[in-house]
């Protein structure tokens, strides 16, 4: 699986952003699906991740300090999981990363060691 993860950009303060990771292999469906983001000077940290699915349930799990804000969501057609950012903060400037495992249905995976591939990431900084 490789991935492209796109979208990031520069933003104010409470604004929005959508991010985008496009992945190849005709599996897509069969793989969970995480963002994480990494700050300068600061380790890789979790912020949402999606379960894959045989009867149409996902389950997904977030990090606190973006409950609320954020959402991410999968599209099994295009191949395609999104991270749609709202309320934005300066504290969620990072490198935003999109990673995918395979795992049995309805598991979210939210540690950087249970994936095994990554998009290159995508830079997203938000101004006070």
């Amino acid at each position: 699986v490789q991935l492209q993860a796109s979208g990031g950009g520069l933003v104010q303060a409470g604004g929005s952003l959508r991010l985008s990771c496009a992945a190849s292999g005709r599996t897509f469906s069969s793989y969970a699906m995480g963002w994480f983001r990494q700050a300068p000077g600061k380790e890789r940290e979790f912020v949402a991740a999606l379960s894959w699915s045989g009867d149409s349930t996902y389950y997904a799990d977030y990090a606190d300090s973006v409950k609320g804000r954020f959402a991410i969501s999968r599209d099994n057609a295009k191949n395609a999981v999104y991270l749609q950012m709202n309320s934005l903060k300066p504290e969620d400037t990072a490198v935003y990363y999109c990673a995918a495992a395979w795992a049995r249905p309805g598991i979210v995976l939210v540690r950087t060691t249970q994936y095994t591939y990554w998009g290159q990431g995508t830079q997203v900084t938000v101004s006070s």
